[in-house]
């Protein structure tokens, strides 16, 4: 006779019941287990693991990732090499590389820009296109003090895309920039960052005080020298061309020379191979501070037969009585002046042959003359 509860059916179908869902239970787990394992297996047998799908390039990136395919064929690799005797007594000489850095397309007529530094005192010249086409280079002109220089080749037109030109006038702290060039010999390094200050002063390697210079997060390392620095619209606004480091490599402070500057340097080098800046006709004095509370430039001689001694200005002189001080130029063409980069940045602009009018102080009274200026000598 089966077993019943007092109050219900058997409890025999119930523990049947039970059983064969822990049965099933087990195999459940058996089976997931050896297929983890699997899977773990497959993945240490170095099998790859399924790709995640990507959501897609947020818009600045795209921006990011159109400019620089749109900019990099205006960006070039240039190489310098110099000739170097095998032996001292011998007659052969072997070219090695001098050194590397970046320029960029001016024209279609194969001008490249780049810095003056980056030629340096190299003998022959190699400019390397996006297309891995690489040509000979030759000289055109150099700027030292912008430390700026132009070299050309021969490579046909239609492989020449030359950049677009912006301005530097009004540029803003914080907009974004972007810097492309070789760092280290890497081709084609795009950084980006934004503009971190203007109207910075620096100094040149031909020992002259850069003004109204661009400075930026942007990293430049060594390479980067000579490239582009561009604005969010894909716009030369800068030449970059140095850093601020103790180790030699980027330390989140770099300088570029302003677009401005280099759109009219660039077109005096390859007219005349060199910057005709007009001159007074004068020697000054750097930063003197000659008079109580007075700025200005002290006129220590005054070039014979140049515009400056045909306007009458007075050169500092020695009498029996001492030292007899000259005229002080205070300002040209009514902007104040309280040094030699001062006046230099005012007359650049000027042609040769154009007359400016400059404020002095004679002694104790403020005058006036006008100075024709002359081509450099």
């Amino acid at each position: 006779m089966p077993y019943r509860a007092s109050n219900g059916p058997t409890e025999r179908p119930r523990i049947a019941t039970t059983a064969g869902l822990l049965v099933l239970a087990a195999l459940a787990f058996l089976v997931g287990s050896r297929w983890q394992g699997n899977v773990l297996q497959a993945e240490s047998q170095g099998q790859p693991r399924r790709v995640t799908p990507s959501s897609g390039l947020l818009p600045e990136e795209r921006a990011t990732v159109n400019l620089f395919r749109e900019t990099q064929p205006s960006v070039v690799y240039i190489t310098t090499l110099r000739d170097r005797r095998v032996s001292y007594f011998g007659r052969r000489f072997d070219r090695v590389q001098e050194g590397t850095g970046s320029g960029f397309l001016w024209d279609d007529r194969g001008h490249v820009v780049t810095n003056f530094h980056v030629i340096g005192n190299a003998d022959t010249y190699q400019v390397t296109l996006h297309d891995q086409t690489t040509w000979p280079a030759t000289f055109v002109g150099q700027d030292p003090e912008m430390d700026l220089a132009v070299l050309r080749i021969e490579a046909p037109a239609e492989t020449l895309r030359p950049i677009p030109v912006g301005s530097s006038s009004d540029l803003l702290v914080g907009q974004s920039v972007l810097a492309i060039g070789n760092p280290f010999g890497l081709d084609y390094t795009l950084t980006t960052g934004v503009i971190s200050a203007l109207d910075r002063e620096v100094q040149s390697i031909g020992g002259r005080e850069l003004q109204g210079v661009i400075q930026t997060d942007a990293a430049i390392n060594p390479g980067n020298s000579g490239g582009p620095l561009l604005d969010s619209s894909g716009r030369l606004i800068g030449v970059n061309t140095q850093i601020v480091s103790s180790g030699g490599a980027w330390a989140g402070i770099g300088f570029a020379i302003p677009v401005d500057t280099v759109n009219w340097v660039v077109p005096e080098l390859i007219a005349h191979g060199r910057v005709n800046r007009p001159q007074l006709g004068v020697s000054l004095v750097e930063g003197a501070r000659v008079r109580p509370q007075v700025d200005g430039v002290l006129v220590l001689e005054v070039v014979r037969n140049s515009g400056a001694d045909r306007a009458g200005l007075r050169p500092t002189r020695r009498t029996r009585q001492g030292i007899v001080l000259g005229d002080v130029i205070t300002a040209i063409e009514g902007q104040p002046v309280q040094s030699v980069s001062d006046i230099r940045a005012l007359l650049e602009r000027q042609q040769p042959g154009h007359t400016v009018t400059v404020t002095l102080l004679r002694g104790e009274e403020e005058t006036e003359a006008e100075v024709r200026l002359s081509a450099p000598r």
